[in-house]
């Protein structure tokens, strides 16, 4: 990994992170509460970060973790195709991705938690 970017200092799709921000799903906004909290101060996170061709939903260059939340346009057999794809170059570049539904980091915020801390703690 030539840089927490993916090798390209430039940022090309920075407009549509800023858009990706600002119109962030409550599942995402509930997540980057989580991980501004306390638990979490050791680890700096960014929001939807651009790595490569991607932008990450959450990104920890020190941990080199992605954390993903997916919507229901993730449930079908070409998005989940796509999904496998992207996370397979991003682990090709030293990166790990953890996924969560909508569904678990809004009902399930403590297993969510402890998942990405673990995460965290393996890199």
């Amino acid at each position: 990994m030539t840089n927490y970017r993916g090798g390209d200092r430039r940022v090309h799709n920075l407009s549509r992170a800023r858009e990706l921000r600002r119109n962030s799903t409550d599942a995402e906004r509930a997540l980057w509460r989580l991980l501004r909290s306390e638990g979490f101060e050791a680890w700096k996170f960014r929001r939807q970060h651009q790595f490569g061709p991607f932008i990450l939903d959450f990104f920890c260059a020190r941990a080199k973790l992605a954390i993903e939340v997916d919507g229901g346009q993730h449930y079908s057999d070409e998005a989940q195709a796509a999904d496998e794809r992207r996370s397979g170059v991003l682990n090709a570049n030293g990166i790990r991705v953890l996924r969560f539904t909508n569904t678990q980091v809004m009902l399930e915020p403590d297993a969510v938690a402890e998942a990405i801390l673990h995460g965290l703690l393996l890199g």
